[in-house]
């Protein structure tokens, strides 16, 4: 039986949430904000996904794009942040869903954002060996020449292994790894800026930054820059770098039951995390603009950040801001892990990943070291389609880009914003009964919950769209105005594999459910006895449910 009154305040609330205190509660408010920081890292996203928004858009939809759609996320986290205060447990999203909408949304809720950490910690792991081979070519004559798939493949290994041997080592390293991290990333990046403002020959006008368009899709909506096409399915897809770089900020909730005073601080640390990172990013990516010399070259170069550094820089100095992005970009695998680890132990936990007993055991550091070890096994099996040659050049001039590494991105997005929607929805027809915490938006959610809503939904249904006329299927091409089949021949190597994966996940998910899960699966398991008289976060669930809240609220 838990004896409260000896209790602190964090591992009181945990205890009336259900559980006792396993994980080391050695996490500063700081040290969660900036594991989310960390996560969204702009040394990574900005530099990584450039290519996708100047190839469909161009730099409106990076000058432009980046502070709208941050606006959106910023939404989506105060909607979250008010979750967190309420719940602060690990894998907190599906904990919400769980107790707001039952076993069923808890399930689909877990896995979806297990599914997107997943792909999360494998595409940033990619990005930043792809960003230590362009690095190591232009700091060194002696490394190999040319870009090879295989080669950053074997790097991409490297990396996991040292994120994977990082988390294994401690939670008080971590967090201080992520302390680290957050000053990486901000003088990292302001070294960055500064680097392009005074070094470059010359730099693009004001009205190109904020005006100029591009359409280097492979002829969507047949290579134009003006009409609905471009407006509404080019340009959208271009908007997959804000949506991709700004993510992965629930890592302030998995990280709340080792976070002191968490309430406050995990849910403080996720929407600054992302408000930071938004203002960061935008001047970093305003930095890379204004760096043009060519924009013709830039786009004939495939659209990357490289290309833009290679014109207006020295190769050497250009190979330095690449080390300072693949470093941060290190820094955000680490954390990657460490929030997908915590997730992976919470879902297992209360027993919904097969194998559960197994990820759910902590090693002597208190360090689900198992969860560690799955996580990056799964990383690399879901990348290797990477290792698929897809040349978008000529025979001549050939542009070789890892397709599967946008693919991977965008599953990413799709399942860690679905899993958001879902507890988002259920506190939204919660209405005012739903339990407020001690950070929370008053009755601002009235608003912000269904504008939140909207966005991911609008979103998830873009990122499973074609991304080349290559990859759009015959039936498809009416949809995004690509030429016809015999212009452009169908290929599957340059199909968006994302749709397949996250509707064939969502396929085994519901199979699953109905087969087996519905039949075991209740949602968050109690871990400790309350004393008599004590209210668990079960029975103030119960209570709300028999009050009636799964119906539309009133107010």
């Amino acid at each position: 039986m838990a004896d409260l009154s000896t209790m602190s305040d964090d591992e009181r609330r945990l205890a009336e949430l259900g559980y006792k205190q396993e994980l080391t509660r050695n996490w500063s408010g700081f040290s969660n904000f900036a594991i989310s920081f960390s996560i969204i890292s702009i040394l990574a996203g900005c530099f990584t996904t450039f290519g996708q928004a100047w190839n469909n858009g161009g730099p409106i939809a990076i000058s432009i794009g980046w502070p709208l759609i941050a606006a959106f996320i910023l939404v989506i986290g105060f909607c979250m942040s008010e979750l967190v205060s309420a719940y602060p447990t690990s894998g907190g999203i599906y904990w919400w869903a769980s107790k707001l909408g039952g076993a069923k949304a808890g399930y689909y809720t877990g896995w979806l954002n297990l599914i997107g950490l997943l792909a999360v910690i494998a595409s940033v792991a990619y990005g930043c060996a792809t960003f230590f081979d362009l690095a190591l070519c232009s700091l060194s004559d002696s490394w190999a020449a040319g870009y090879s798939l295989s080669r950053v493949f074997i790097m991409f290994i490297v990396v996991l292994a040292i994120v994977l041997v990082l988390n294994i080592w401690g939670g008080t390293v971590m967090a201080k790894i992520n302390n680290v991290s957050v000053w990486w990333h901000v003088f990292g990046a302001a070294l960055v800026i500064l680097i392009l403002i005074v070094l470059p020959d010359s730099h693009m006008s004001f009205s190109d930054v904020f005006s100029m368009r591009v359409n280097n899709s492979g002829g969507l909506h047949g290579g134009s820059t003006d009409g609905w096409g471009f407006w509404f399915y080019v340009l959208p897809l271009g908007f997959l770098l804000t949506q991709y770089t700004i993510t992965g900020f629930d890592a302030s909730a998995h990280l709340s039951e080792e976070t002191q005073g968490a309430s406050q601080t995990a849910a403080k640390g996720l929407w600054k995390s992302i408000f930071y990172s938004a203002i960061g990013g935008w001047f970093l990516l305003l930095a890379f603009l204004f760096a043009v010399q060519n924009a013709g070259d830039v786009t004939a170069g495939g659209g990357g950040v490289a290309v833009i550094l290679t014109q207006a820089l020295d190769a050497k100095v250009a190979g330095f801001v690449l080390l300072i992005s693949a470093f941060g970009q290190l820094f955000c695998s680490t954390a990657c892990m460490t929030s997908t680890s915590r997730m992976t132990y919470a879902f297992s936990r209360d027993g919904a990943v097969p194998g559960a007993k197994y990820w759910a055991k902590l090693n002597k550091n208190h360090i689900p070291a198992n969860a560690v070890w799955l996580a990056a096994i799964v990383a690399i099996i879901i990348t290797l389609p990477a290792l698929l040659e897809v040349n978008i050049g000529t025979e001549e001039a050939p542009i070789i880009v890892p397709t599967a590494f946008y693919a991977v991105v965008s599953v990413a997005v799709i399942g860690l914003f679905l899993s958001f929607l879902i507890p988002i929805w259920y506190r939204w027809r919660m209405g005012d009964s739903f339990p407020q915490g001690s950070w929370n938006l008053g009755k601002k959610w009235k608003w912000m919950a269904p504008l939140a809503i909207i966005e991911i939904a609008v979103v998830s249904v873009y990122f499973i769209l074609p991304f080349t006329p290559a990859g759009t299927p015959g039936f498809l091409r009416w949809l995004n105005g690509s030429p016809s089949a015999e212009e452009v021949p169908f290929d599957w190597k340059f199909v968006n594999y994302s749709p397949i994966l996250t509707i064939g996940a969502l396929i085994l998910l519901w199979i699953g459910w109905h087969l087996s899960a519905k039949k075991w699966f209740t949602g968050p398991k109690m871990t400790i006895d309350l004393p008599a008289g004590v209210s668990s976060a079960d029975e103030i669930a119960l209570e709300h449910e028999h009050k009636g809240f799964h119906q539309p609220p009133n107010s």
